[in-house]
């Protein structure tokens, strides 16, 4: 197999929980070619989707120059590679969507991880609303005033978040009482110039937010991630603690509803959030968890998603 990652600048990756890290290291493995490149090395010559890209050495390492030996670039077509990924963090800005549709000019000649249409289509908050009885309550609104009415109709606590967020950046909860509250929703809101999305407040949060791991439609292991003491975001960027957790009965009934929704989007790996039994995200840009849930279980969770990946390239190539 021959693969290229298309991620960002390989000395800003934090090896201890990068995904990427834990797939391109799986695949090293296998003794499969990989390459990397940013999306800012993708481009086109007329139809054919192309890449400044390098070989890439992948090796165990606490830190990138440990990990990765990158040998010289040069121009290669996406369609002869069996596989690319698509694993460039958020935002999606304009260079993500543009990056996507270069990707497009690969379609059908390689495996893209995740489809680019998908990319476009499916926004990782508002995307869930597509299956709103197994969401919590949720609006998206640019007027404060209907946040404070979305607010008392939800006993008085909320979770916004800023449509196009990420990371848990931007995510602030609102309770009835605090001084602060006017203020969290007009910054928000920008003062009623940018959407944003509330949802009601979960008590569950505060046992964490489970995080769970798709290839093609398929459970991979699950996290659950804790918040920290006084932190109302259970990411493990910010202090969230990574503990052991499974997939349970409700997990798998919202699996089985939105697992044929994304494989029609062409959405391969895909980390679903799951607080107290409710969907409130489906991660399709850089999900993350792989190396958590494989310290916690003690197994490689990268080789059933390389599985995967290696089963859907041979259906395309042939």
């Amino acid at each position: 197999m021959r693969c290229l990652f298309i991620v960002d600048p390989l000395d800003r990756l934090h090896l201890a929980g990068d995904t990427s890290y834990a797939l391109m290291l799986e695949a090293a493995q296998r003794g499969w070619s990989v390459w990397t490149c940013q999306i800012e090395q993708l481009g086109l010559e007329g139809n054919d989707a192309v890449c400044e890209a390098a070989p890439t050495i992948v090796m165990p390492g606490t830190k990138p120059s440990e990990a990765f030996q990158v040998e010289a670039s040069s121009r290669q077509r996406l369609g002869d590679f069996d596989m690319v990924l698509m694993r460039k963090d958020p935002p999606v800005d304009v260079n993500f969507l543009h990056a996507t549709w270069i990707l497009d000019h690969a379609r059908g000649k390689t495996l893209l991880v995740n489809d680019p249409r998908g990319l476009r289509e499916l926004n990782e908050h508002l995307a869930v609303l597509q299956f709103p009885h197994l969401t919590p309550p949720t609006i998206v609104t640019r007027s404060t005033a209907r946040l404070k009415e979305f607010q008392a109709e939800q006993g008085g606590a909320i979770v916004v978040k800023p449509v196009d967020g990420y990371g848990g950046l931007g995510i602030f909860v609102v309770r009835d009482g605090d001084p602060n509250a006017s203020s969290i929703l007009e910054t928000s809101t920008g003062a009623g110039t940018r959407w944003t999305l509330a949802q009601a407040y979960l008590p569950a949060a505060v046992e964490g937010d489970k995080r769970i791991i798709l290839a093609d439609g398929d459970p991979v292991g699950a996290v659950l991630r804790v918040p920290a003491s006084a932190e109302a975001r259970g990411n493990l960027h910010v202090g969230g603690k990574a503990v052991k957790t499974e997939v349970d009965a409700r997990d798998k009934a919202i699996i089985a509803e939105i697992a044929p929704w994304l494989r029609q989007h062409g959405q391969i790996l895909v980390g679903l959030d799951v607080i107290g039994g409710m969907l409130t995200e489906i991660n399709i840009t850089s999900p993350t968890g792989v190396q958590h849930v494989a310290r916690l279980e003690d197994r490689n969770v990268a080789a059933p998603i390389m599985d995967c990946f290696e089963r859907l390239a041979r259906g395309i190539r042939g």
